[in-house]
């Protein structure tokens, strides 16, 4: 038999978090794959877990480290992955190893645990039933500009991960795109002694960052845009365009679309046969 992938959630803060799953993953594991071995090395130290070996994984050394894991893994061997803190694979290394073990027809699994988008959505008071994940924005160019036009016309609640030296030229941006008047939460230090939630609109934020010095890394929960006029059939085309010119199934776009906004599924289905 092969051996199996396992990414373990590790905590963010609260080393209370840390799980009796996690701990026995680590320690039955052939191999650790992770972004630092000293920071992960005192957090086994810790807990009284022996690596029997690291890989270090980060968004330098992945794809080389790649062949290495699936080596153990033919071999029968189980291959733990952990981040800094969090989940590994959102927002940190972990996603082309994960695809890549996968398509080599491995299993993988997971050991669930501290997520700090997870823990600010639902803390944050704004609608958490549908969301979107953004991570961290791209730092310059057309490439940040596009993303945030996009945010601004987004209507399911967004959360957003930013570093304290950016926060003030984010909320910036999000204030001249979104509106001054947009909801925001701004949660920082999550799970530590030092925690924080903030909550406001998006041009007290930017007025209270310029202020203040900004420390630790923050998660952002903002507001979707709130829907105007009823809903066109022009409307719902440029939906169904852009959920498949961005690789998805018409089946899928069809559904999303659907839910989106609301609108008969037979009326969604009869343009999406137009744009064929």
């Amino acid at each position: 038999m092969s051996g199996q992938l396992i990414l373990v959630a590790t905590p963010i803060g609260n080393l209370g978090d840390f799980s009796e799953r996690a701990r026995i993953a680590l320690h039955e594991s052939a191999a650790i794959c992770c972004e630092d071995t000293r920071r992960t090395g005192l957090l086994l130290q810790r807990f009284g877990i022996t690596a029997g070996r690291y890989i270090v994984l980060n968004e330098h050394t992945e794809v080389d480290r790649i062949p290495d894991v699936l080596r153990l893994l033919a071999e029968g061997s189980d291959v733990t992955v952990v981040s800094d803190a969090g989940s590994p694979g959102i927002s940190d290394p972990g996603e082309r190893l994960v695809r890549a073990t996968l398509d080599a027809g491995h299993q993988v699994s997971a050991v669930p645990g501290p997520s700090a988008v997870v823990m600010a959505l639902s803390i944050s008071g704004l609608p958490s039933g549908r969301f979107v994940f953004e991570g961290f924005l791209p730092r310059s160019g057309s490439g940040r500009t596009e993303r945030i036009t996009e945010l601004a016309a987004e209507q399911r609640t967004m959360v957003l991960y930013e570093a304290p030296h950016r926060l003030v030229k984010t909320l910036t941006e999000l204030s001249e795109f979104c509106g001054a008047d947009r909801q925001i939460v701004i949660a920082r230090e999550l799970t530590k002694l030092h925690e924080e939630v903030w909550r406001g609109t998006v041009g007290d934020a930017l007025g209270r960052a310029v202020q203040a010095d900004p420390i630790g890394e923050h998660v952002l929960v903002l507001a979707g845009a709130p829907q105007s006029g009823p809903v066109t059939e022009d409307d719902l085309r440029t939906a169904l365009r852009n959920r498949l010119a961005g690789g998805l199934d018409r089946k899928t776009a069809i559904a999303e679309v659907t839910a989106e906004f609301k609108a008969p599924k037979r009326t969604v289905y009869a343009l999406a046969l137009e744009l064929k």
